[in-house]
């Protein structure tokens, strides 16, 4: 019978303690989104210093890099190895966060953000996918792309549709 009864109690504490979520304060939310904020910017700063190092540092070994461009799908080697020639000549790109909102799960360790940019091509956006791991955020996915407003739309796929047609008949 104690022996039951000790198995139910073993069953019980794991069940319990397994299913328990996690949830962060709104205060440690806060605080999280102020060291992901510089997280940001001290990334985007790097890219201006073309400081290669502290730029590709910030990335996860698994991640992706998504350009402007359609066929710009890259894994951080392929993207290290199209941005290195960039950094090497001392310039590479220069973004400012005009706006940022950033996100994140209840457990805290998890972020997603959007932001629109400052750029010498003009206004651009980002957004991306932060993991933190042992107290540290990283970057996993990031996508930049270009705003385009919707009375330009119609000029814009007229200027695009060649290349955007030659794109498409790699999926046929």
């Amino acid at each position: 019978m104690k022996k039951n009864i000790l198995i139910l109690f073993s069953i019980l504490l794991i069940f319990f303690y397994d299913n328990k979520p996690i949830y962060i304060s709104l205060k440690e939310k806060e605080q999280q989104k102020l060291l992901i904020e510089s997280f940001l910017n001290d990334w985007h700063l790097a890219a201006s210093q073309a400081n290669y190092a502290n730029y590709f540092n910030k990335m996860a070994e698994n991640s992706v890099f998504i350009g402007t461009d359609a066929s710009e799908i890259w894994s951080k080697s392929q993207f290290e190895n199209y941005s290195k020639p960039h950094f090497d000549k001392g310039k590479a790109w220069d973004f400012k966060a005009l706006e940022r909102n950033i996100y994140l799960n209840d457990a805290g360790n998890f972020a997603w953000f959007d932001e629109n940019l400052q750029t010498n091509r003009g206004t651009f956006r980002g957004s991306g996918v932060l993991e933190k791991m042992n107290k540290k955020w990283t970057l996993h996915h990031y996508v930049l792309s270009v705003p385009i407003p919707n009375d330009d739309m119609k000029e814009v796929v007229k200027i695009t549709r060649k290349n955007d047609s030659i794109f498409q008949l790699k999926f046929k």
